[in-house]
Parts: C-alpha cells; structure tokens; sequence
C-alpha cells in the first residue's frame, strides 16, 4: 500500500512538472519571437531564463491556488477550468510585467494567441493523464460506519465521485467494535460518519495500526482543536485553544487590507455596477438597492446593500425565506447578476464602513439565524469575527449547503486564518463565480437551507460535540 501511494506521488509530480514545462517552453518561444526582439532594451540568454522561469512561477502559484494540480482528487473538467483560470490570469500578469519592461503599453495579440494555444493544450493534456490516472488507481474500495443519526446526505454526495471512491458497504455501530474490526480488513479505507466520540477513537487507533486510510466527518470540537497551539513548557504535551477570535494584529492587517482593496474593486466595477443600475431600472422602474438587516460580529445588526435582484415587495407577507430552485420571484436581469454574483457589489460600501469584511463568515439574517439556533446554539460562534463578502462557507459550499456544514466551514476559517488564507481565498472567489452549483437555490417549499431529517439529532441539541 505505502509503494502504491509513493507510485502515485510520483506520478502526480510527473503532472506538476510536465504542465509547467509545456506553459513555459510555449511562453518561451512567445517571448522570443514577438516580445523580446522588439522591447527597447531586448533580453539576451540570462534575462531570457529569468523571463521563462518567472512565468513558471507564477503559473504554479496561480494553478496551485486554484487546484489545477490535484489530478486524482477533482474532477477532470475542474482541473480544465482551474487551469485555464490560472493560465488567462498568468497572461494578464504577464502582459502587465512586458509592458512596465518596455515603458508602454505592447501589442496584446501575441498573449491572447498564447492563451488559446494553451487551453487547447490544457484540454488534451488533461484527459490524456485524467484517462491514464483513472486506470492505474481506480476507486477505492471503501467502508461506512455510521451511527444513531443519517448518513444519506453524505453518502449522496461521496456517490457522485464514482471515479475515486467506492462505497461497498455501510454497517451500524450497534454491530459492535469486534464485527466492525472484521469488516474494516478487506477495504483500502473506511468513512467513520458523525458517530459518538467513544467509538471513533476505537476506530481511527485501528485503523492507525492497521494503515487503513481514514475519511472522518469531524464535530466542531475536532475544527476547535485544528486551530490550538502546541505547548511545550512542560514534558506533558499541551494544546492551547486561545477562543478569542482574531488577535489585534490581525484585525489591524484585515482592516488595512479591506479598506485597499474594496477601493480597487469599487473603482475596476464601477462601469458593471452603472450597467446594472440602469438595467433594473429600466425594467420595473423599482428600487435599485436591496437593504437586508444582516448579523455581524458578537451579533451586531447592519444593514447589507445587495443590487435588487427580485420583483419589489418579493416578502410582502413579511416571511424572511432563502431564494428557491426556479423562484418566480427573481427578474431576468436578477438571474444574471445573481449567477454572476454581481448583485452583492454593493456591499463594498458595507465593507469600506467598517461593517463587513471581504473575507468572513456570510452574515445571516436574523430570522433565519435564530432559527438555526434552535437546532444548534453553536451557530453564533460564528459571530466572534465580521461578516464577509467571500469566505470559506462560500468557496467551499454551496448557496443550499445545510447551515450544520456551513457552520463548520466557517469554523475552520475562524480557527486556521491567516493574511495568506484570506488571499487564497480572493482569488479563489474568481474561480467560484461562474461554477453553477455555487449557485444552487434551496428546495421548493423551503424558507431555509433546513437540515436533511436526522442530519443534526437531539443529542447535539445538547451536547458539543
């Protein structure tokens, strides 16, 4: 098992490595023959080396932010997408580097040659590996140990990965540790679902012992922990939860880095939010913000300025309810700039007043909060940091993804943040915008992103877990 993995590390680098070669040779014979001859002071073989090294790196910075790299772990049309991303937004970079070299703005055509020769090879290469990947490491074959409370939902979701995992059979705990052991011998790896933590324990030093790999739903205890420090004062291990939200600097950092930025937006969107502006007016003649009381940090209420995206008095009957899959309420201009997410760009004013932050939890509406609340009080954790524009919940999950999944997300954001997270997950966002799952409105008949039936039990009313 250990050569199989080390075989496959291998040939994921095989990938790395050969994508960045192809981009760079390409780029190289660009800048050879269309830049490098006719820039003012032209490059010779050093400047030339230098000129081709950067671009490789900065496609790998770009490719490895957005997951273009992770053959094997995405699916084959997400690694085109990532890839292509990061190709256009490496050219834009480039082109910008070129034109500073030359001292004036340079003939764009050659690049935009580039970048289509370069999707085209992206395309090819990565079915030809995806294809190859496929065969040497086909599904594993897996296990499900699950509890008292459903696993449909996830087991819905690791189904529709047939190409990396294969579920072969589920089994209770109320079996027994000593069944479940017997079982867990004839599968490359187990999924352990959200199952007391007595259980767990036994299962995952098991399968420590055995090698057996290990997929864990983790409690919210478990993204606590992520976030703790070791202590190493004593010869006993310690690890430190300090609970406290972001420190000082990191606020100060956060603040700085929200106010530039959210500048820069305002003034690159400025031309797409006048569009927008004439267009909903233009078509029922309504209001053209949408002003939506909203929870922030330690449960502050302010309000979010959205582009209205809905008919006028869309909740008359005074129902606070998320939008649905083919809701009759939203306009036709409300469906693209909903889809484009360019109906949130007012919230810059929010962020440049102080009350949102680019990068945070979602801020939710106080109705609906309070509702969530009454399946898990741990919903206002969230609430030790500023609401965001973008964040983890928002990259990473869905518009319908169930508040439980949401909150954990966002978790894991409050307890592992950094400045370079948060740009990961800027650029991230460019990535998300126009993936339409993203973008999923809840069921027919909901008001909110409720729970599947069992997803959240009686027991994690009342205990953390």
């Amino acid at each position: 098992m250990n050569q199989k993995e080390q075989f496959k590390r291998i040939i994921k680098c095989f990938f790395l490595a050969t994508s960045i070669l192809l981009h760079m040779i390409i780029f190289w014979i660009v800048w050879l023959q269309y830049y490098n001859s006719n820039i003012e002071l032209p490059f010779f073989r050093k400047g030339n080396w230098l000129m081709a090294s950067l671009y490789g790196a900065l496609f790998f910075s770009f490719t490895n932010t957005y997951g273009g790299f992770k053959v094997g772990y995405l699916k084959k049309a997400d690694i085109v997408y990532s890839q292509v991303l990061s190709t256009i937004c490496v050219n834009a970079v480039t082109y910008l580097q070129i034109c500073l070299l030359d001292r004036h703005f340079v003939n764009g055509v050659p690049l935009i040659l580039l970048t289509f020769i370069q999707i085209l090879i992206i395309t090819i290469w990565t079915n030809v590996f995806q294809r190859f990947y496929s065969m040497m490491f086909p599904p594993k074959k897996m296990i499900l140990v699950y509890g008292e409370r459903s696993v449909f939902g996830l087991k819905t979701k690791i189904d529709t990965r047939e190409d990396k995992y294969n579920i072969c059979e589920t089994v209770n705990i109320k079996k027994g540790m000593d069944y479940i052991f017997e079982r867990l011998k004839g599968y490359e790896a187990v999924i352990i679902g959200d199952i007391p933590s007595q259980y767990r324990n036994v299962i995952m030093k098991y399968c420590f012992e055995k090698s057996i790999r290990t997929y864990l739903s983790p409690k919210i205890s478990d993204i606590i922990l992520r976030g703790s420090d070791d202590i190493h004062i004593f010869d006993t291990p310690l690890l430190l939860s300090r609970n406290n939200g972001f420190t000082f600097e990191e606020k100060f950092l956060k603040r700085i880095t929200d106010i530039i930025l959210s500048v820069l937006l305002l003034l690159i969107t400025s031309p797409i939010m006048l569009i927008t502006t004439i267009l909903i007016k233009l078509y029922d003649g309504g209001t053209i913000i949408h002003r939506q009381t909203r929870l922030t940090m330690g449960g502050m209420e302010f309000d979010v300025y959205k582009f209205r995206s809905m008919i006028m008095n869309a909740e008359k009957d005074g129902i606070a309810r998320l939008s649905a899959e083919g809701d009759v309420r939203i306009t036709p201009i409300g469906k693209i700039i909903r889809r484009t997410r360019i109906d949130e760009l007012p919230q810059l004013f929010n962020i440049l007043k102080g009350e949102m932050s680019l990068v945070g939890p979602r801020p939710e509406r106080p109705q609906i909060a309070a509702e969530y609340r009454e399946y898990m009080p741990e919903f206002d954790y969230r609430l030790k940091v500023k609401g965001g524009l973008t964040g983890y919940a928002q990259i990473y999950g869905k518009y319908n993804t169930t508040p439980y999944d949401k909150l954990k997300m966002d978790l894991m954001y409050i307890e592992n943040h950094s400045f370079l997270l948060d740009l990961k997950l800027i650029l991230m966002t460019l990535k998300v915008i126009f993936m339409k799952d993203s973008t999923e409105g809840i069921a027919e008949g909901q008001t909110t992103a409720t729970l599947v039936p069992g997803e959240y039990s009686e027991e994690d009313k009342n205990i953390t877990g």
